[in-house]
């Protein structure tokens, strides 16, 4: 029985950076088991899904069952109803995030990982302060279970790193409340996604549109926290924009939650604790996409763990050093620069929304692509024109 064993390392939640670091250290040899709240793996699916192929590819090769639809275009539709269209250089997908999910576990399952579902973290176990297991309810019982290190999956609320004393409290500015719906019975191209970029639909965010195949899509929002808290909610902005552009649309599932476009944590691991993904604030500040950089941060952190543990040293924060060391080196240093980034857009106006759109469609759509759109937006900002310019030139 899982209960009356201890482990080299527990992890808690069973999404993409909870299943990518159980993987790779089941591969190295290390006893893991995963412990997921939910009943399913993949459930609920609180993310628009969106994955690009590159990103994808330093994990896995694509498979067809995890892609509802393949994109290589993007629209922009302004406040004043202009819109701006081209081609996108880096291919991606929008994935059937229940089938990604289920399918990440099983590999870390058949690597020698033990998952568990219905298992509820609601503390941690410590030894002379530093974290050496958790204790949680399973099916309405108590356990307790040990290890030589923990690492903190669980998403943006992270009870396990304020478990740990490892401060997780974020900005009002950079926490979106964001709601999705699920639709079908409705017409939009399937290899582009669309992005409406106004106050009047998303104040402090955007809205999107990403296409699940014919006829269907992942339709959403977020507002950045400082508008949330003036009365219009998240969900009544996204029935207003269905009511006019789908009003035929069918609502298969609605997902509601929180999506930090904030700095990564300064403080990732506690000693025998290590925080991943969402719990690290691992999500693109911009986009507020979490997929692929939650996998990273999850593979960087096994890493680690396989180099500490393996050799017989203990999980402090000093012997883990090196997950922070290749965290901002492979994707610290573009967050940073996208947090930047992010300050500056969502401070912009709708009148500075529709000049760089206008500036844009000026431009032949063959010319256009991400790295003009962005540096459009920060033309008056010239600091942030070289973190644009080194954001896409990886310098």
């Amino acid at each position: 029985m899982w209960k009356n064993k201890s482990y080299d390392v527990i992890v808690v939640g069973g999404g993409p950076a909870g299943s990518t670091f159980a993987l790779h250290a089941a591969k190295a040899g290390l006893s893991v088991i995963i412990l997921e709240k939910d009943r399913d793996i993949g459930m609920p699916v609180r993310c628009g899904e969106a994955v690009s192929d590159a990103g994808l590819r330093i994990f896995h090769e694509p498979q067809d069952r995890w892609i509802r639809s393949s994109i290589d275009r993007i629209k922009l539709v302004a406040p004043n109803k202009t819109e701006v269209e081209f081609g996108l250089k880096e291919h991606g997908y929008i994935l059937d995030r229940r089938i990604f999910d289920y399918d990440l576990a099983q590999f870390a399952g058949n690597a020698g990982a033990k998952i568990v579902t219905k298992a509820y973290v609601n503390g941690l176990l410590f030894d002379n302060d530093a974290v050496n297991g958790v204790k949680g309810l399973y099916l309405n019982e108590p356990f307790e279970l040990k290890a030589k290190l923990v690492v903190g999956a669980d998403g943006v609320e992270s009870r396990v790193g304020r478990f740990a004393g490892i401060s997780t409290s974020i900005k009002l500015k950079d926490m979106e409340s964001g709601i999705q719906k699920t639709v079908s019975g409705i017409n939009v191209q399937s290899d582009r996604i669309d992005f409406y970029l106004s106050s009047f639909w998303s104040p402090g965010g955007y809205l999107w549109v990403f296409p699940k195949g014919d006829h269907m899509a992942n339709i959403g929002l977020g507002i950045s926290g400082t508008y949330a808290r003036q009365g219009k909610s998240a969900c009544r902005f996204l029935d207003e924009f269905l009511d006019e552009y789908y009003p035929t649309a069918s609502v298969l599932t609605t997902v509601v939650g929180g999506v930090p476009v904030a700095k990564t944590l300064k403080q990732i691991t506690a000693d025998g604790l290590m925080l991943v993904g969402d719990a690290a604030r691992t999500v693109n500040p911009v986009t507020g996409g979490g997929i692929v950089s939650g996998m990273r941060s999850g593979l960087l952190a096994a890493e680690t763990a396989i180099e500490v543990l393996k050799t017989g040293k203990i999980a402090t924060v000093s012997n883990m050093k090196s997950y922070n060391k290749a965290w901002t080196k492979i994707g610290g240093k573009s967050h940073e620069r996208l947090y930047r980034i992010k300050e500056a857009i969502y401070k912009f106006q709708d009148s500075d929304l529709n000049r760089i759109a206008d500036a844009i469609i000026k431009i032949p759509e063959k010319d256009r692509n991400l790295f003009k759109l962005f540096s459009t937006a920060v033309v008056n900002k010239p600091s942030l024109l070289i973190d644009v310019a080194r954001l896409f030139t990886g310098i």
